[in-house]
């Protein structure tokens, strides 16, 4: 009796521990599915594939650190220095937004031409991975790099899917995330009407790309103006380099003061009159 008390009470003990072992945890987050920084989506956005986000970071802080140095050997003085240096940390990132920019332009005028290529592969009785290949070899310039390792990369592996994601991160680009969607709906769910909705999105794109061309024309010269506000008094804080007696005024807690003041009346007002003249542009929502 002893004993099969004891044979009971080890199998109770195992089964807890089983049962206790196999209990509900929270699962590890993956470190795969977080979302790029904000400097990494920058330079995925201007085309930079090769600069990661802690290069770009590094690169911020040598320009910083350069600047700083040069104006003060030439100033002797603290205060211009380090406002300058400031300056000279955020030129790069300046530089990358300036490049994402102008490649999301050139982006929204080729686009219509890659959607029609994709529309007539599909209409001729391509599957989705040959009419996705096709604009490496038929498709802008700007665009084949992206399309060619996607084609390759496929013919590799053979994984649609994560192939579309990889192309997806390599355009950066709102409109390249809803043709890669749709066809991986497309792929996945199946369809006739493929070919009428890259059709319709091609006619969108065009109409967009025109209006939106034509406002930018029209606008072109409030930016301008909003750049040249903001760059003039920083401009005549430079040329004062020449009178070191001016200049040592600003190393005083009011001439600080004054720094940091005009500092952030600047950037308000270049932010203010940006906000006003910016035009809507596409949000990456399908990341």
């Amino acid at each position: 009796m002893t004993e099969s008390g004891a044979f009971l009470g080890l199998l109770l003990g195992v089964g807890l521990l089983l049962v206790w072992r196999s209990g509900s945890r929270a699962p590890k987050p993956r470190t795969d599915a977080r979302r790029p920084g904000r400097r990494q989506q920058a330079l995925s956005a201007a085309g930079l594939t090769g600069i990661n986000g802690a290069q770009l970071l590094a690169l911020q802080v040598v320009a910083g650190l350069l600047a700083t140095v040069v104006v003060l050997v030439t100033t002797a003085t603290v205060t211009v220095s380090l406002v300058f240096g400031l300056f000279g940390f955020l030129l790069p990132y300046v530089q990358v937004r300036r490049l994402a920019g102008k490649r999301r332009a050139d982006l929204r005028e080729v686009w219509p031409e890659v959607v029609d290529n994709l529309a007539s592969a599909v209409r001729a009785g391509l599957s989705l991975p040959e009419a996705l290949a096709s604009p490496s070899t038929r498709g802008p310039e700007v665009l084949r790099p992206p399309f060619a390792r996607f084609a390759a990369e496929y013919r590799s592996s053979g994984r649609f899917g994560p192939c579309l994601d990889r192309l997806k991160d390599d355009l950066a680009d709102p409109v390249g995330d809803r043709i890669v969607e749709t066809l991986r709906v497309a792929r996945e769910v199946g369809g006739t009407d493929l070919g009428r909705v890259l059709r319709t999105l091609s006619t969108f794109l065009r109409e967009d790309a025109r209006a939106r061309a034509e406002l930018e024309t029209r606008q072109g010269w409030v930016v301008q103006a909003a750049r040249l506000a903001v760059a003039a008094p920083w401009v005549v804080l430079l040329l004062l380099a020449t009178q070191s007696a001016t200049l040592a005024a600003y190393d005083s807690a009011a001439g600080t003061a004054i720094l940091l003041g005009g500092g952030a009346v600047c950037l308000f007002a270049y932010r203010v009159m940006l906000r006003i003249g910016r035009l809507p542009e596409d949000v990456r929502v399908l990341q």
